[in-house]
This record gives structure tokens, C-alpha cells and sequence, in this order.
């Protein structure tokens, strides 16, 4: 009866996430969040960076959250992987999204997007099916939209802005 209990439990450890909610986060302040509590509207996951030349776009992402907030939450994940264009610590690059841009949003600790130390999260967002395309985050500001339900439904590459009508369409 142990070795089935312990079969159970490794497997369980090691199943496939089935949505993004099955990911354990931390946030800018580096608290534990988990996207679940988001269930019932829609989830924009977006990889942010403060000296970017789409760093612009916090301010779109900010305008996006209020007219949308009662079916989409805006998560922003700072991430240093393009160009070091996100040198600074949590509470720099906190400091520096509400003062520049009036970001309300929720923030995550910085994390990786790409490469050997990618962040679960983002390895099974560029891996996972989508109507869009799969494959390696190219740049800053790439966007993920969640269902209700947590499940990917459409990817855009940084030039798409956050208002964009494939975006707000979408929504």
C-alpha cells in the first residue's frame, strides 16, 4: 500500500501542468500568488522590462486593466533576457512602473522567459497550443491571453500593442 501512495504522489508531483493555474508565483513584493484567483475572467500575461523601446507600452497595459477590469486582469512579469534591458531589483522596477506609468497592476518577481533557467511558467506558455504560434519569446512585451478557465487561447509578439483590436477583440 506505500509504494502505491508514493507512485501516486510522484506522479502527481510530475504531471503535466493542465493550465496556468497550476503555477506557484511570487510577486513583485515576494509574496505567494497563483493566477487561480483570477478564475472567471480573462488573464493578459505579459513579459515586461523598464528600458525597453516597447517599455512605452506599461502605460497601454494600465489602460487596458481599468476600461477591461471586470473580465481581464494584466500580469506583468519583469524579465532581463533581452538586451539586459531589466537590470534592477523588485523594488526598483516596482518603484519605477508606479511612478512612470501608474502601474496597479499585479507585478511578478523578475523571472527568466527563455533559456536554460526559464521559468516554468513561461516554458510551458511558449510550448503550449495556441491559434497563434509556440516557440521562444523573441523580445520584451510579449503577450499571453488566458480564458476564463486558464487555458492559453492567443499569443502577440511585442509589436502588437495592448489596445491593439486583436487583443481588445479578443476580450
Amino acid at each position: 500500500m506505500k509504494t502505491l501512495a508514493l507512485i501516486l504522489t510522484l506522479t502527481f508531483l510530475t504531471a503535466a501542468p493542465s493550465s496556468v493555474y497550476d503555477f506557484k508565483l511570487k510577486n513583485i513584493d515576494g509574496k505567494p500568488f497563483s493566477l487561480a484567483k483570477y478564475k472567471g475572467k480573462k488573464v493578459l500575461i505579459v513579459n515586461t522590462a523598464s528600458k525597453c523601446g516597447f517599455t512605452p507600452q506599461y502605460a497601454e497595459l494600465q489602460k487596458l486593466a481599468d476600461q477591461y477590469k471586470d473580465k481581464l486582469v494584466v500580469v506583468g512579469f519583469p524579465a532581463n533576457n533581452f538586451g539586459q534591458q531589466e537590470p534592477g531589483a523588485d523594488t526598483e522596477i516596482k518603484t519605477f512602473c508606479e511612478k512612470n506609468y501608474g502601474v496597479t497592476f499585479p507585478l511578478s518577481t523578475k523571472v527568466s522567459v527563455k533559456g536554460d533557467d526559464i521559468d516554468p511558467l513561461f516554458k510551458y506558455l511558449t510550448t503550449e497550443t495556441n491559434p497563434d504560434f509556440t516557440g521562444e519569446i523573441k523580445w520584451n512585451f510579449e503577450k499571453f491571453l488566458i480564458d476564463e478557465h486558464g487555458k492559453l487561447i492567443h499569443r502577440y509578439r511585442s509589436t502588437t500593442k495592448p489596445l491593439d483590436p486583436a487583443i481588445t477583440s479578443a476580450l
